[in-house]
């Protein structure tokens, strides 16, 4: 008698647009897939959570990593229900994680494809490559309906997209003049200088590309700053692997240089994993649940439109960064480049606003996007980032998740909104890095989220413990010197105006403010 199946929640795969399938993936091809498993207690979670986020109550202290994984891991009966349906589908475990709620499976094509009861074929990409895909829901045993969160991995089509903008016809030689160093663009907003990040790790996800220490070593001695400790984690089988000054190497060196030349003494931990929506989601949950490198900060400067994600993926996203803020750990996500309809310009998109994930999150931190003028010393105008047709800040109003309780005040719409904070991301005033042995001019929002995690490893060396999920307090300091309301300008959709907006949030840092706004404690250190 066949075995009962059910679908998983959110687990429907649709056609991507003008994709051409090519063909079966072969039967034989080895896989791995990552299962995602419920927490062990999930109602005390969401009561946890609930209490780090409500504007009302002060914010819960921060657990530890083991105490988080032993409170709200995986139940270990759970992994072994997993395990045994792996072990009578002939699947092979490859990992197990209770603190992760993960357990990776690997077979071949036809077992993942009878165990999941999926069709696994091959598709031509519109942009000219292939991956393979499949199309509607992920089916399960149903008495592991209430066990299994998600099922990631059987699908490799790209997920995510780099959040930058490089300065079309710039010199490589000679940055135009209103290009900055981070380090400069850190002076403009008054970043704390008494401390360097020193004691702290920030964490960068990439999807693509690697970066080379002779560049790393070169720019920060041009620049007089001591250079950071950069260690790469390897996720899915990924690789530090530079793929040249017109692929994923910019978003990279960009990441790494805006953090190291803001807080040269923090480490940077940068974990590369596939361009997938299982790469995304395991490389961000072992930077979270890191027992080795315990980063206090995440920067995340890749994204999608919410369509194109399934629901089951946000869900697991969404959930990995509320454990980060159980622990006290920061997440920084980049709004999007493309302004208020996130997709790209003649890309096949659909029409209407659309908001960035995983920016759109609720626990986790929007970075939006301005443009500067300076003169001396100092910033003279600061405008909403849309440069006319070459790229504009994303934000908006998500379609998936509510507004939560702490922008009830501030945001005028059902909808979470986007983004919560902003900095300097236009190209036309973008930020000088060194790229495969050349200088580039860079921006985008890509630029903003590593921004605020430098500053944030700055207030957490300067506060003696992390600052954690600050998006509420963050919404509680609009109209105070710690952020600059950005009111002029629009991305395409929305206008900016006093208070929040759906472009540059909250506004743009100071950072000698925000340090001191900052500085009772909020939560107790994180581990």
């Amino acid at each position: 008698m066949a075995q009962a199946r059910t679908a998983v929640d959110g687990s429907e795969r649709s056609p991507v647009p003008n994709a051409e399938m090519i063909g079966s993936a072969h039967p034989d091809e080895r896989l791995e897939v990552t299962v995602r498993v419920r927490s062990r207690a999930q109602t005390q979670l969401a009561q946890h959570i609930q209490s780090l986020t409500s504007a009302q109550t002060p914010p819960a202290p921060a657990l530890s990593r083991e105490d988080f994984a032993a409170r709200f891991g995986a139940d270990p009966a759970d992994i072994r229900r997993v395990e045994e349906f792996a072990q009578q589908a002939g699947l092979t475990v490859v990992e197990s994680s209770e603190a992760r709620r993960s357990v990776v499976l690997s077979g071949t094509v036809a077992q993942l494809a009878a165990a999941f009861d999926v069709q696994l074929d091959l598709y031509a990409h519109p942009d000219g490559g292939s991956f393979r895909g499949r199309q509607g829901p992920v089916r399960i045993p149903a008495d592991l309906q209430d066990v299994v969160e998600g099922v990631f991995g059987l699908d490799d089509r790209p997920q995510a997209m780099p959040r930058l903008r490089r300065l079309a016809g710039a010199d490589a030689a000679a940055p135009v003049p209103s290009s900055f160093t981070p380090d400069t663009v850190a002076k403009l907003y008054d970043f704390p200088t008494d401390v360097t990040g020193a004691g702290e790790c920030v964490a960068i996800i990439e999807l693509g590309g690697g970066s080379r220490s002779s560049d790393l070593k070169a720019y920060f001695q041009q620049l007089g700053i001591p250079a950071p400790k950069v260690v790469s984690v390897l996720v899915d089988h990924a690789h530090n692997r530079p793929d040249g000054p017109d692929g994923a190497d910019g978003e990279v060196m960009l990441d790494i240089e805006v953090v190291g030349a803001v807080a040269p003494g923090a480490t940077i931990a940068v974990y590369f994993a596939p361009n997938t929506d299982q790469g995304f989601l395991d490389a961000v949950s072992n930077a979270v649940h890191d027992t080795t490198h315990r980063p206090s900060v995440i920067s995340i400067s890749w994204g999608g439109p919410e369509v194109t994600w399934t629901a089951a993926a946000m869900n697991a996203m969404d959930q990995a960064f509320q454990a980060a803020a159980a622990m006290g750990v920061s997440v920084f996500c980049a709004s999007g480049d493309n302004g208020a309809n996130d997709f790209p310009a003649g890309a096949q998109h659909q029409p209407g606003n659309h908001v960035d994930f995983p920016a759109s999150s609720p626990h986790a931190i929007g970075c939006g996007g301005t443009r500067i003028t300076v003169a001396g010393d100092r910033v003279t105008q600061e405008v909403v980032w849309n440069d006319d047709g070459h790229g504009a800040t994303g934000g908006g109003y998500s379609t998936v998740f509510p507004r939560p309780d702490w922008q009830s005040t501030t945001v005028p719409n059902e909808g979470r909104g986007v983004p919560d904070v902003a900095g300097n991301a236009s190209p036309v005033s973008g930020y000088v890095v060194r790229v495969d042995g050349r200088s580039a001019v860079i921006g985008g929002t890509s630029a903003v989220a590593p921004l605020w995690a430098g500053l944030t490893a700055l207030i957490n060396q300067k506060r003696g413990t992390a600052v954690g999920f600050i998006a509420p307090q963050l919404h509680s300091l609009i109209g105070t010197p710690a952020l600059k309301d950005i009111t002029d300008g629009d991305n395409d959709g929305f206008p900016a105006g006093a208070g929040w907006d759906p472009c540059t949030g909250a506004g743009r840092p100071d950072g000698d403010a925000l340090a001191r706004a900052l500085s009772p404690p909020l939560s107790t250190a994180g581990g």
